[in-house]
């Protein structure tokens, strides 16, 4: 990127993030309230993902997914809260051009895995409730790895080209990003030329990664819905609606504001109400997750209450 002068043309060798506020005293109460929301998604889902491990009765494709969210999940919102929380406190709120690029691209190589895999977790529900039978036969181990492993491919191709598109943007402002970390559509706003290519190419990526897995999760759930509602029993009927409402849950919170940040033009961008609807996919997601997912799952208490039993005897 190019920070062009009216006299010579210069590398852009730092940026400087704004964050939330420029006051120490606000700046102090939100170090505390972020600090506590990052400490809880790390140790919340980093508890999803050792209790996954070690029970055996958990080592079926729909807690394999569920392990890999959460690792996703710690990834993602590592790459952005210590930074923030950091800045938070230094008097200093620059980063480097590599270290920018280098954000945005796993920031976007994360977001856009988890955009993908939702789909696979619709998928993994779709099947155990339209085919409870042949569950462990369609969705074998073999399909599992590939599926996840096609997510990951996915995520990172398209955030190398969100990355590469808008990390070449030739800048002739102020370095100043008005953000709390390096995201493409803040970075994008200093640009001093027509970003209505990148802007298009933004557009396609996330039709391929926001639009099209929501079109394939509705598509699972109406046919999942149908099948539900064959359902005679009471209890099977409950069971099936509570093991989806969890992923929908998850999935409203997450793809709403991506859609929302990635999904409109330039001339729209508002920075001050992006960063805080970036929250909601960035921090609040990651925080959601393991509460969602273990207050309503009986199978995630019985492997706690198993592992806290055990530690019990060992002591």
């Amino acid at each position: 990127m190019w920070l062009i002068s009216d006299q010579n043309q210069s590398w852009v060798s730092e940026f400087i993030l704004l964050g939330f506020s420029s006051d120490p005293t606000t700046n102090s109460i939100l170090f505390i309230v972020f600090l506590l929301i990052y400490l809880c998604s790390v140790m919340g889902n980093g508890l999803i993902i050792i209790l996954i491990c070690l029970d055996t009765q958990l080592h079926t494709p729909m807690y394999f997914f569920l392990c890999i969210l959460a690792l996703l999940d710690m990834g993602y919102v590592t790459t952005t809260m210590p930074q923030m929380l950091v800045h938070l406190l230094a008097h200093s709120q620059t980063i480097s051009f590599a270290g920018c690029c280098l954000q945005m691209f796993v920031f976007g190589a994360l977001g856009m895995t988890e955009c993908t895999f939702f789909v696979v977790m619709a998928y993994d529900r779709y099947v155990a409730i339209c085919h409870p039978l042949r569950y462990t036969v369609i969705l074998n181990w073999g399909l599992c790895i590939w599926l996840a492993v096609g997510s990951w491919i996915c995520g990172f191709f398209s955030a190398l080209l969100h990355t590469f598109f808008t990390m070449s943007l030739p800048d002739c402002g102020p370095n100043k990003v008005n953000h709390y970390f390096c995201e493409g559509p803040s970075v994008r706003s200093l640009a001093c030329m027509d970003t209505h290519i990148i802007e298009m190419v933004d557009f396609v990526l996330s039709v391929f990664v926001v639009v099209t897995p929501i079109s394939l999760i509705v598509a699972s759930y109406i046919h999942i819905a149908k099948a539900i509602l064959k359902i005679k029993s009471t209890q099977g009927c409950c069971k099936a609606l509570s093991t989806c409402a969890s992923h929908l849950t998850v999935v409203t919170f997450f793809y709403g504001p991506c859609a929302y940040i990635y999904m409109r033009p330039n001339s729209s961008y508002s920075s001050e109400q992006d960063k805080q609807v970036s929250l909601f996919y960035n921090a609040f997601t990651a925080l959601l997750n393991p509460m969602v997912y273990s207050l309503r799952n009986k199978d995630i208490k019985r492997a706690f209450l198993k592992v806290m039993g055990h530690s019990r005897m060992d002591c």
